[in-house]
């Protein structure tokens, strides 16, 4: 028998087991529960590269581009979080977008004007 086949049953198999037993809201209770986690290891993941490498450098900066910085990434977060927590599709998932690439925007402008040496 080949893999592909072989795995193939093993997901059929799965997908009987959850049916039979009626267990999809046990599976989509895991699946927000992974969603939130994988959002939760993305954000640990940036603040250890903020506390590593940015916090210095951006206490450096003047007042008004730590503030537009801030605000860009905790917005940014926030977006995130939403896209992680809610389904988005149509209009909703269009602002998603437009909010993310606002904040990217700020973030890299701002990061990179204070990186000028001219």
């Amino acid at each position: 028998m080949s893999p592909f086949l072989r795995n193939l049953g093993i997901l059929a198999l799965i997908s009987l087991v959850i049916v039979v037993l009626n267990l999809e809201t046990s599976l989509a209770t895991a699946a927000v529960l992974l969603r939130v986690a994988f959002f939760l290891a993305i954000a640990f993941v940036a603040y250890l590269f903020w506390r590593d490498f940015g916090r210095r450098e951006i206490e450096l900066w003047p007042r008004r581009a730590q503030w537009v910085f801030y605000a860009a990434v905790g917005l940014f977060v926030v977006d995130v979080g939403w896209f992680f927590l809610a389904s988005l599709s149509g209009p909703d998932a269009l602002v998603f977008f437009v909010v993310a690439a606002a904040c990217v925007y700020a973030a890299v402008r701002t990061w990179r004007g204070q990186h000028r040496f001219g």
